[in-house]
């Protein structure tokens, strides 16, 4: 399974409501998972498992909570069986897609 998801807290006081300390924490614990990852500025993407890639994201969201009152927790998963390295496969395919319709 990959899921891409954004995890942030709320009611950090902070003055120019940066939670950029608070999404490091969860990259942190996705990073030190071990699974395969992406981060990009909106989403940290992980590969694995269901109950790996939700552990993961259980743990990440925990991490996000001593920053603010509250967190938010956006989740998109695609749940494929029988695939691994999809992460990077798929965006392969997509290149490959582009390359070919620019050949036409």
């Amino acid at each position: 399974m990959l899921a891409a998801f954004s995890v942030a807290p709320s009611g950090t006081g902070r003055e120019d409501g940066s939670v950029h300390d608070a999404v490091a924490a969860a990259v942190k614990v996705v990073r030190d998972s071990g699974l395969p990852n992406r981060t990009s500025s909106m989403f940290t993407e992980v590969e694995g498992t269901w109950d790996e890639v939700f552990g993961v994201v259980k743990r990440a969201t925990e991490a996000v909570e001593p920053f603010g009152s509250r967190v938010s927790l956006v989740i998109k998963a695609d749940i494929r069986p029988g695939y691994e390295g999809e992460l990077d496969a798929k965006v392969e395919r997509l290149e490959q897609a582009i390359s070919e319709s620019d050949e036409q």
